[in-house]
């Protein structure tokens, strides 16, 4: 028996890999010395560049966001998601991205839609000042469904260690901004997709009115990225604490950046609801604390900022034409349970 008589075509490799390297090299700096297919990535960091460098990694998944892509036929732009996701994560500690890593594993290789998927990784790389240096893609016959496959990625940022954030320097009377999301981003899309192709009974094609879009295209929306917005603000020391508003929605995500002794209020009429979240809530008669738990409700990033600089990271946002809002503030407590309270009520 050879290989292929279990399903793996090592020619298809060699030619996906070919696609890779083509894709990848665009992203590739002075710092990358390795090309793409060999065991390690080589990435020489610049030390007249960076004095004290703290390297700062960071690993994760699309997640089941991946089902919609499949039911749509739609996988360009799930690849950047999962780039924009993985920076945000580092871009919380104040990190600069310097390279990522990609891996994707499906039952049979597709050319097309590895295609796709590195592209997108690719362009948001480029977007975001990232080399994507290496990876692995695996042929799994029997492990993964005919047209399934599933994706993950791992980056590594570096930040000068006097101007790492740790969320050490929030302080009582920090005012609190958001900057939007486009949709889910990367989270919520197992309750989303049992509420919309369970509960509704939707297609992906399916036109809501609610949203004013096919459901399948809607629940698409991308991840941002938030580096370069706050890139500028960030080098200027102007923000105390960064939360990236991920799986768990505002209660699960600001409390891991703010220390002890001190507590969130936010304002849950500051900010204006997506019409997706409204209708998600609809479908599943959901109260507040479940919807606050399991999406960002238009939420991605929120930046503690003290007030001596308020002003002028607003004014740098509204320079590069950035949404944001004024959600709330950070309070003294001496509750060490209660790190987020709520006041107002949701848009919904």
């Amino acid at each position: 028996m050879k290989y292929a008589d279990a399903g793996v075509n090592i020619q298809a490799a060699d030619e996906a890999k070919q696609t890779i390297r083509h894709l990848a090299s665009r992203t590739f700096t002075p710092a990358v010395l390795s090309g793409i297919g060999g065991f390690g990535g080589l990435f020489a960091l610049d030390r007249k560049k960076w004095k004290e460098p703290v390297l700062v990694s960071s690993a994760d998944g699309v997640g089941t966001k991946l089902k919609v892509a499949m039911a749509m036929k739609v996988h360009s732009t799930v690849g950047g998601d999962l780039v924009n996701h993985c920076v945000n994560d580092i871009l919380v500690q104040g990190a600069e991205p310097l390279f990522f890593l990609d891996y994707l594993a499906m039952g049979k290789l597709d050319s097309h839609l590895i295609e796709q998927l590195v592209d997108g990784m690719s362009r948001a790389c480029r977007k975001a000042g990232c080399a994507l240096i290496g990876g692995e893609t695996a042929e799994m016959p029997g492990f993964y469904a005919p047209g399934e496959y599933d994706l993950a990625g791992f980056i590594v940022g570096v930040v000068e260690r006097k101007k790492l954030i740790t969320g050490k320097a929030v302080q009582a009377g920090d005012i609190l901004l958001a900057l939007p999301s486009a949709g889910l981003h990367t989270n919520g899309y197992s309750l989303a997709r049992k509420l919309c192709f369970e509960t509704a009974g939707l297609k992906p094609e399916t036109y809501v009115p609610e949203v004013s879009n096919k459901i399948g295209a809607e629940l698409l929306k991308p991840h941002l990225c938030y580096a370069p917005a706050l890139r500028s603000s960030l080098s200027r020391g102007w923000i105390s604490a960064l939360a990236h508003i991920t799986g768990g929605g505002i209660p699960g995500n600001l409390p891991r950046v703010l220390p002890a002794g001190v507590r969130a209020h936010i304002e849950l009429s500051s900010w204006p609801v997506p019409p997706i979240f409204r209708y998600l809530a609809k479908l599943g008669k959901m109260d507040r604390d479940d919807l606050l738990q399991s999406f960002n409700l238009g939420v991605g990033m929120i930046l503690s900022v003290p007030p001596a600089h308020v002003k002028k990271v607003e004014a740098d946002l509204k320079r590069r034409r950035e949404k944001f809002f004024r959600i709330g503030r950070i309070e003294r407590s001496d509750v060490s349970r209660t790190r987020v309270v709520y006041s107002g009520s949701l848009t919904l």
